[in-house]
């Protein structure tokens, strides 16, 4: 039975994620908030949320999970040549509230999104407090490409990229795994399975294994220079 969570309990204890669904696959709680503080305590377990309009709030914890470890990190040969000719200019948290609403935007001539605007306002205040951030790909002066997600200790929680320009978007992730090598972080999360990013050299772990590896690094500090610019 799906535990239902209290949207005037922030700091409510979730289930444990073995508890989740097998079908629909991780699918553990209803309801709640999108507080910082729910928000916070759900990545910290392992937890995301994850919904259409439709739905009430879903809290989600598949398995497997798909993760990067970040030396990991397979670019391809075409990409390097990419990556060579500096096509794209790079940054971070400069334009966090642009690239949650480019990841918003339908695809695939789809007419709806799951990143609704509640959720979009919910990842943009945890952005302001620190907790989220963003890595963009410029062209002549436009966003074309990017991806944010959470960072909680050594860990970070990618949630969403897009772009509007041939491998903006993988040219993005592979700057930002960069960067998180760089500082320290050992796991990346990247959630469910892809095409696009297990040809980057995510691969999908066993759920407990995941939890253990959270339990690990999710309090150990990055180097003190990481997200600073």
């Amino acid at each position: 039975m799906l535990t239902l969570l209290d949207p005037d309990r922030a700091n409510q204890t979730f289930p444990p994620i073995s508890k989740a669904l097998n079908d629909p696959n991780g699918l553990l709680a209803v309801g709640g908030c999108l507080s910082t503080q729910r928000i916070i305590n759900a990545y910290r377990q392992g937890i995301f949320p994850w919904y259409s309009d439709e739905d009430p709030i879903l809290w989600w914890s598949p398995n497997p999970r798909l993760v990067i470890f970040p030396g990991q990190l397979h670019i391809s040969k075409s990409l390097k040549k990419t990556q060579r000719k500096q096509i794209f200019q790079l940054s971070f948290d400069t334009a966090f509230v642009d690239v949650i609403k480019a990841c918003a935007m339908p695809r695939n001539q789809e007419p709806a999104t799951w990143l609704l605007p509640e959720m979009q306002e919910a990842y943009i205040r945890l952005h302001k407090e620190g907790h989220a951030h963003s890595l963009e790909a410029w062209f002549q002066g436009e966003l074309v490409g990017g991806l944010y997600g959470i960072a909680i200790g050594q860990v970070f929680f990618g949630e969403s990229m897009f772009h509007t320009k041939t491998d903006a978007s993988k040219i993005a992730f592979v700057a930002l795994v960069q960067l998180l090598t760089k500082w320290g972080y050992q796991l990346i999360d990247c959630q469910v399975h892809t095409k696009h990013l297990t040809s980057l050299g995510a691969q999908e772990i066993p759920r407990a294994d995941f939890a253990a590896l959270l339990n690990r690094y999710h309090h150990c500090k990055p180097h003190a220079n990481a997200w600073q610019k």
